[in-house]
């Protein structure tokens, strides 16, 4: 299971407007080769469904995940900070070992 907070919810929604997306278009959560942590994370929106692919909701949110990305990611949350600190989307993922400073690489 993926799940996401309501500040997160709420950032996904104003995005898919202002992108001009209709409903249909969900969020896909991708883990890549790559960061200095040696995995990296990748959101965007998609309105196709895979056969491969795992489908969570939460608060409304249709998360997409494909098989392989999902081994590294059950468990995580998707949150949103507009914080000093930094702006944009956030991954809890109780699976990583090890994040970079700046949290967009992983390794398990």
């Amino acid at each position: 299971m993926i799940s996401v907070t309501d500040k997160a919810k709420d950032r996904i929604i104003e995005l898919r407007n202002q992108e001009g997306k209709s409903d249909d278009h969900n969020i896909r959560v991708l883990v890549q080769g790559g960061g200095c942590s040696g995995l990296m994370y990748d959101l965007k929106f998609d309105s196709a469904v895979e056969d491969s692919d795992e489908v969570f909701e939460d608060k409304g949110v249709k998360i997409l995940v494909d098989k392989k990305s999902l081994l590294y990611l059950l468990g995580t949350t998707l949150d949103f900070s507009d914080g000093l600190n930094g702006k944009g989307f956030q991954f809890i993922n109780p699976n990583a070992t090890r994040t970079c400073g700046c949290g967009e690489s992983f390794a398990v």
